[in-house]
């Protein structure tokens, strides 16, 4: 029975005095023995205090190597890892614990405040337990005593056993805890080898937060045996890891990749240990895209997934270079690529009949696949709404053309309606985006009397340039049909995001 836990126990017997962190934010570094033993001492602390299979272990913290040590332990022992996003509002993190009902919480020492706040609300947590600066040590002074052999639970763990709930983005509204078992998290790493192409001396830098779906990319890195980079978000840290590191992968989003690039001196740091490249978490200008394919050295992929769904699509290296260096479907720069090694993917209409196969029809993405969720934790009403009949509806917008290629074109919560035409946002963003002053942009619909939506554009320019209104919509005037142009423009400093860095247009259009 597949185990996520038991990677760590492998890697140990084989690479025991081998690199399998380096917390750069807290400067450890640590070795896969060292891992496992503190993996171990966590796992059997959980059953020496009751807590075991199917109990709830909360963690709020930023990325460090205790995050990554709980999540195994968590599944060594059965117990469900609920993920916490620190950048919530406490009232907001308390609405999320209270749907997982931990009886474990451990927190990093930064917040303390929150954690005290969340004593304070009806829960049954037992055991609170801090750790690092700011913090009363109580994490590392429970786990001390224990044993770092390995855990014997009286029970068998693993399979379609729960491993971890990790809460959507909330990009169209409440946060819900996607519950994502062994087996689920195996598929979805697997999918990721097969696109990754990982090799034994590869190195991975973890770009996103550990609460997410991208933490799943990182334990893949140490299923094969390779060290792990954890670092928070910074483009000039970034290069610098990647040089001093040898790092060879990691996962940006449009904003990541923006920024490095635009880091003054990128031409002289020394990225030559990059293999792979994955950009994903929404969709991705092609003029960005062609930047992208010629400043870094290595092999580049786009990926297409949902919390609820780990990895579904990957548009390859190849179809990359064909379109960029040869000028081969160039159009499929805007594609999220085809169906990956475990998951099947149709485009439906709203009765589930496949639509045609001709790049033109829109219909829902729905993805069969092992990497899929269990279903949202506590929510069985929007688990039926989401899962029918063995396929997950992602509430995704796409055309798929003869040779399997998806094309996103929107949330279906997200497109505009103007005078009876659909409009949708991404290509208006696609076509915003040529614009070379334009960092990053967001359209969405507001309200109008005379047509029922307007397109409205949010902006955000590049540092040191400049940008009118008018300059913005002509701009979208040379791709777009005339509906589909922005009737207004709005340039503000950043958008708004969820922690997988898609953009929360809901809270735009609550301003408007």
């Amino acid at each position: 029975m597949i185990n996520i836990g038991n990677i760590v126990t492998k890697q140990a017997n084989l690479k025991a005095n081998k690199l399998a962190v380096y917390d750069q934010p807290n400067d450890k570094r640590v070795s896969f023995s060292e891992l496992n033993n503190m993996v171990n001492k966590i796992a059997n602390t959980f059953l020496a205090s009751a807590v075991g299979k199917g109990d709830r272990v909360s963690i709020l913290s930023q990325n460090c190597v205790e995050y990554f040590a709980l999540f195994f332990a968590c599944a060594k022992t059965g117990a469900i890892l609920q993920t916490l996003n620190w950048r919530l509002a406490d009232q907001e993190i308390s609405k999320i614990m209270s749907n997982g009902d931990p009886k474990v919480f451990i927190y990093q020492g930064q917040f303390s405040d929150t954690a005290e706040y969340l004593k304070s609300t009806e829960n049954n947590v037992t055991h609170w337990l801090g750790f690092g600066p700011e913090s009363d040590n109580s994490f590392y002074t429970t786990i001390e005593p224990a044993s770092t052999h390995e855990p014997k639970p009286d029970w068998t763990v693993g399979g379609e056993d729960p491993l971890f709930i990790l809460y959507t983005g909330g990009t169209t509204g409440e946060s819900k805890g996607a519950l994502h078992s062994h087996l689920s998290a195996y598929f979805g790493m697997l999918n990721q080898t097969v696109a990754e192409g990982i090799g034994p001396n590869s190195v991975y830098m973890l770009t996103g937060q550990m609460f997410h779906i991208p933490v799943l990319l990182a334990v893949n890195y140490t299923a094969h045996g390779c060290p792990v980079v954890l670092m928070n978000f910074d483009a000039e840290l970034a290069l610098r890891l990647i040089e001093t590191e040898r790092v060879s992968g990691f996962l940006g989003i449009t904003t990541m990749l923006n920024w490095m690039m635009a880091v003054e001196g990128f031409e002289k740091y020394d990225l030559s240990s990059l293999q792979c490249v994955q950009y994903g978490g929404g969709p991705m200008p092609s003029r960005v895209i062609k930047e992208v394919v010629e400043k870094l050295p290595c092999r580049i992929i786009q990926g297409y997934g949902q919390t609820e769904g780990t990895t579904m699509t990957f548009l390859s290296h190849e179809d990359h270079i064909k379109a960029v260096v040869n000028g081969e479907n160039s159009e499929r720069l805007l594609s999220c690529g085809r169906e990956g090694f475990v998951t099947t993917v149709r485009v439906v209409d709203e009765l589930g009949n496949d639509v045609p196969l001709d790049g033109e029809t829109p219909g829902e993405i729905i993805v069969r696949s092992p990497a899929n969720m269990l279903g949202y934790y506590q929510r069985d009403d929007l688990t039926a709404n989401t899962i029918k009949d063995g396929w997950m509806w992602t509430g995704d917008i796409a055309t798929m053309d003869g040779e399997h290629y998806v094309f996103i074109k929107d949330r279906a919560k997200d497109m505009i309606i103007s005078g009876g035409e659909n409009i949708y946002s991404v290509q208006v963003e696609e076509a915003i985006c040529k614009h070379p002053a334009v960092l990053e942009t967001a359209v969405i619909g507001i309200p109008d009397d005379e047509w029922g939506e307007s397109v409205k554009a949010y902006v955000v320019l590049k540092p040191d340039t400049k940008a009118t209104e008018q300059e913005i919509i002509d701009e979208a005037k040379k791709n777009l049909a005339s509906y589909q142009k922005p009737k207004f423009v709005e340039f503000i400093d950043e958008l708004p995001k969820a922690p997988t860095g898609k953009i929360l247009k809901r809270i735009l259009r609550e301003q408007n």
